[in-house]
This record gives C-alpha cells, structure tokens and sequence, in this order.
C-alpha cells in the first residue's frame, strides 16, 4: 500500500507567513478562527484521510464499481467509509451555516480536497461533485429549492452529480437534445440520455441530486436556450421525507482507464420529474457556478495526486539500490548505492518537490477569491 503524510506544515506555513490569513478578519469566515482551531481541523483530515480512504484505494480500483439490476454498487468498504464521512462532519466545512454547514473559507476545504484525493480520488469524487451542485443551487436556487435539498446535500446525507454530456455531441452543449416538459406545479418531465456521469448512481446515500441541463419546449437554439434542473434520485415529500422512486436510471457504467471506484454512469431520464435552477433558458449560466468549482477542484486533484506520487517516488529512491555514486560509495554496507545517490534522480524529486510546493502556493489565492 502506498504511504501518505499529510503536509501540515505546509497548510500552516501558508496560512500564516504567506497569506497572513489569521491578520485578515474581512475575509469571509476568517473573523472567528485562529491558527490552533485551523490546525485542529485539518489534523482531523489528515487523519480521516490518512486512515480510512488511503487503504480503501487500491481495492477500490482493482474491485471497482458494480451495475446490478440497475443499481450501482461501490467497492468494499466504501459504503462504511462514507457513513463515518458524514457523521464526522467533513462534508459540512465551507458550507453555508444556515444550512448546517461550518462556515469555514474555501481555503480550509481547498486543504481538505487535496489531501482526500490524494489518498483516494474515486471515493474523493463522491462528495466533491455533491460541493459543486450544493453550490448551484446555493447561488441560483429558488428559497423552495435551498429548504428542500441544501441541508441534505451540505451534511452529505445526500449528494449530487452534473449531468452535461450526451454521446451525439460530446461537451458540444449547443447540440444537447434533453427536453424537458411542464408538469403542471412548477414542476418539469425530463427526458434524455446523459453520458461520463460522475457519482451517477451508487450506494453511499439515501438520494441523489441530478443537475440536469435540457431544453424547454420554446427554447431559442443554442446555448441560449439550456436551462438547469434538479432531479432527484427519489422524490422528496412536502415534509422532507422520500417519497417513490423517480423515472431515471443508471443503464451502463463507463469503462476507464483507473478511478474505478467512482461510478461514472450512463444515465437514462424517461419524463423523470424535475425542478428548475434559476431561470429559464439560464441554465448554462447557473451550471457554471458548478463547472468552475470542478475546475478549482480538478485543478486540485492533480496537486493531489502529484504529492502521493512524490512522497512514494521519495520513498522507493531511498529504498532501491542501483550502482554507486560518481562521488564514491556512499553505502558501503550494501552492495551497491540508493538511487538517491544519483544526481538525476534527485533532480527528478526535486523537480516534483518544487512544483507540488508551488502549486499549493498558488491555488490558495484563487480559493480566496472563490
């Protein structure tokens, strides 16, 4: 299994000398915690992280997602890691308190991100898709729709996808072909076919909150006439309480290269009833407060990945022996030197030190802004 330390240090060198973020009490969320609240926050991550979905990574990925019966089941382990998840309440950190969140900034859940999907990008997906459409809604949802679903999605109890993409047209969404129909109510039948679904369906919640882009019967062509709609796995009674099952299914798993702990799903939409997200015809317009949320995150999912990689190829220079140095032997006790030793290899390592530490540097201003 692979190894992974959590770079605290770094987090706090960061926050403290390079933002000086504890000094800036304007910044949202920022005006009621200090470094030792901050510390023990990320800590708890860490160890979650470190803990519970690094050793469910390896098994995810040989294991990997099953379609049966049209339901979707997720690797051993995953379905108990996501239970402690919510009732840990990482899922709750930079969410808006009126709705059960933390209120903490972005740039803590930024932290968090990093080190989740550095030890498990497939289970890492299954909350951050929730994030982006917590924040659609958030921003563009009716005051119906925020009591309806944001509280479920902010403590993890549920969780959602985005549903773009269909296979005539690719991310070409001037093409798409999903309509969806008054049904009375301000309410909407939806129907179409979405493909490279994320989180699309799976066993780790109660209900799933489908974004969905599609056209009104009086759409103009093009882009300018997609609106947004909410449509959950389950639909929800006037009391909050599930109600039957709605008319949408996962029909096939997408098959991928790795991540296969995450259900990338091809969904099928048969008159399944949604609500809309903002106004009409606006739906590209609210989406991309989601789609540029996964851009921050995807951005962090290679940092991610990129540090567990070094931290190992760290590992395996100083295990691994192979010649001996230009300089001399350096390990006498052993038959030959580590790789170590090897001022290209050591090049290599400090190559990805250097970028990895940059980049965390970087995105953290964007996180503010954010």
């Amino acid at each position: 299994m692979p190894i992974y330390q959590a770079p605290l240090r770094d987090y706090q060198f960061i926050l403290s000398e390079l933002l000086n973020i504890y000094q800036q009490t304007d910044l949202r969320g920022f005006d009621e915690i200090d470094a030792d609240l901050t510390d023990a926050i990320l800590q708890g991550v860490a160890d979650f992280t470190t803990d519970i979905m690094l050793p469910l990574n390896a098994s995810g990925d040989l294991e990997g997602c099953k379609l049966v019966d049209g339901k979707v089941i997720t690797p051993k382990g995953f379905k108990q890691a996501y239970k402690q998840y919510v009732e840990d309440g990482c899922a709750t950190l930079t969410c808006d308190p009126e709705y059960g969140g933390q209120g903490l900034p972005e740039v803590i859940g930024t932290f968090a991100t990093e080190m989740k999907t550095a030890t498990n990008m497939a289970f890492a997906m299954y909350p951050g898709l929730t994030h982006g459409a917590y924040s659609a809604i958030h921003v563009h949802g009716s005051d119906e729709l925020k009591q309806k679903y944001l509280a479920k999605l902010v403590s993890g109890e549920w969780t959602g996808t985005m549903n773009l993409t269909e296979s005539h047209a690719g991310t070409d969404l001037a093409l798409l072909r999903t309509k969806a129909v008054p049904a009375g109510d301000d309410l909407y039948a939806i129907s179409g076919e979405k493909i490279f679904i994320s989180s699309g369906d799976h066993d780790l919640a109660e209900n799933i909150i489908h974004l969905v882009l599609a056209r009104l019967p009086d759409a103009p062509e093009g882009v300018k006439g997609i609106s947004l709609f909410a449509v959950p796995k389950f639909l929800v009674n006037a009391d909050g309480s599930l109600g039957e099952a709605n008319t949408l299914s996962a029909t096939g798993l997408e098959h991928k290269m790795g991540i296969h702990g995450n259900s990338t799903c091809v969904m099928h939409f048969d008159s399944a009833i949604g609500e809309l997200v903002g106004a009409p015809h606006q739906g590209l317009k609210a989406m991309f407060t989601m789609m540029n949320q996964a851009r921050l995150g995807v951005g962090i999912q290679g940092l991610g990945v990129s540090d567990i990689a070094y931290q190992n190829a760290l590992v395996y220079a100083k295990e691994r022996i192979q010649g001996r140095a230009l300089s001399g032997v350096k390990q006498p006790e052993q038959a030959a030197d580590s790789l170590l030793v090897h001022g290209d290899v050591r090049r290599m390592l400090l190559s990805q030190k250097s970028f990895n530490e940059g980049t965390r540097a970087l995105m953290q201003p964007t996180s503010i802004m954010a």
